[in-house]
């Protein structure tokens, strides 16, 4: 299997595996035990955390709270420092184009009495931040932003966002669970409050999230019966995943060029040989560069459903991801396609790739072909127009 697919999971790197299988073994400790096995899991906990802490170059390693996904990790950050800023007013701005998760927790908030600004973004998927400046209030509780785009790979001007949140005293939170561990963090140069990160989406393990808080930045546990995480989010912490995040983080920190470089050149080589090859491909977001993640791509293919070119591409041993969900002939296409203008016919043949750190060129030269030759095959067998009329 050829998995280009890397943007929803990646496989967990050797040293990760190898890190984890002792706690899933002989070290099967409980953290908060008072025991030597619990001694150990705490020892790890403690190393884990200050790899993660060193990836974002947080002050204190006690600013890292691991969750069990990163779902989660951006439910108790959006949600948590919403609630504890309540007394300060009821307003969250954000963008058209987050990630679900961020979405559904402020949706969950506007059923607790908040207010949510949405901005806008331009035809490649950035906000203007003179726009977040004017949508900021005195009001306002919390700004919601992602790093990248999960549906179009943009990079927002986080660090010209930070300046304006820190000069209103606005807690700023970022999702960076698509790009931690593709993207320099650092907490000290940015000024950023809130982080979530997905070490799955960095080589490393399923079963862990992580939230990055500024010891200053206040929130609400959403999960109640216990004092772990400084009691912030109770429950029995699974060690095994967080021994391996904290070897991925270290990895992701020690690689972060090299790792960008290799996959930005395979990137630029998957966008030209698709271009090449098939005609009425387009990118959605930037190209390839500064402003735009450098292992991802969604590419739009016109007279084609992007759902049955990921399909087909399986069934030949090349794992893609489908930008637009089909269900019914009315078929609803991703808001962040949506926001920046995409027509709708086009839309629907979305597709989203994902390089990762072990992708081959001759991966890419394979990947090429069999898109190349498949799409030919789906025009010709049922174009979107008849599937429409």
């Amino acid at each position: 299997m050829i998995h280009l697919d890397h943007l929803t999971t990646t496989p967990p790197l050797p040293e990760v595996i190898d890190a984890m299988r002792p706690w899933h073994e002989s070290h099967f400790g409980s953290a908060s035990s008072l025991h030597q096995l619990g001694l150990e899991a705490r020892d790890a906990l403690d190393e884990a955390r200050s790899r993660l802490a060193k990836l974002v170059n947080a002050t204190d390693p006690e600013e890292i709270i691991f969750t069990s996904n990163g779902t989660e990790a951006v439910n108790l950050a959006v949600k948590g420092a919403a609630l504890a800023n309540r007394r300060f007013g009821k307003h969250i701005v954000t963008t058209q184009i987050e990630h679900p998760a961020v979405l559904g927790s402020i949706a969950w908030l506007g059923e607790q009495g908040f207010e949510c600004t949405q901005l806008s973004v331009d035809n490649q998927g950035r906000i203007d931040p003179v726009a977040l400046g004017q949508a900021l209030r005195d009001d306002t509780a919390l700004v919601g932003l992602h790093q990248a785009s999960h549906d179009l790979g943009t990079i927002q001007p986080i660090a010209e966002a930070a300046r304006l949140t820190r000069e209103r005293g606005i807690p700023l939170f970022v999702d960076a669970t698509l790009s931690g561990g593709w993207l320099p963090l650092d907490m000290q140069q940015l000024g950023v409050d809130l982080v979530t990160l997905a070490p799955y989406r960095f080589h490393g393990p399923k079963g862990v999230g992580v939230l990055y808080r500024n010891r200053r930045t206040l929130i609400e546990p959403l999960i109640h019966g216990g004092v772990q995480e400084n009691e912030l989010r109770a429950g029995t912490e699974n060690i095994a995943a967080i021994v391996g995040a904290g070897v991925a983080a270290e990895s992701a920190m020690t690689n972060l060029g090299q790792r960008s470089n290799l996959t930005g050149e395979l990137q630029r080589k998957l966008l030209t040989g698709i271009r090449d090859a098939v005609e009425g491909v387009h990118l959605n977001g930037p190209e390839p560069g500064e402003h735009r993640l450098p292992h991802h791509l969604s590419l739009s293919t016109e007279q084609v459903e992007g759902e049955g070119q990921a399909l087909a591409m399986d069934l030949q041993g090349v794992a893609i991801n489908a930008g637009a969900a089909c269900t019914t002939k009315s078929m609803q296409i991703p808001p962040a396609l949506e926001a920046i203008g995409l027509d709708a016919d086009l839309a629907r043949g979305t597709t989203l790739w994902g390089i990762g750190e072990g992708t081959t060129e001759a991966e890419i030269t394979g990947a090429i072909k069999i898109f190349a030759d498949l799409t030919a095959k789906l025009r010709a067998i049922s174009p979107v127009e008849d599937l429409l009329a």
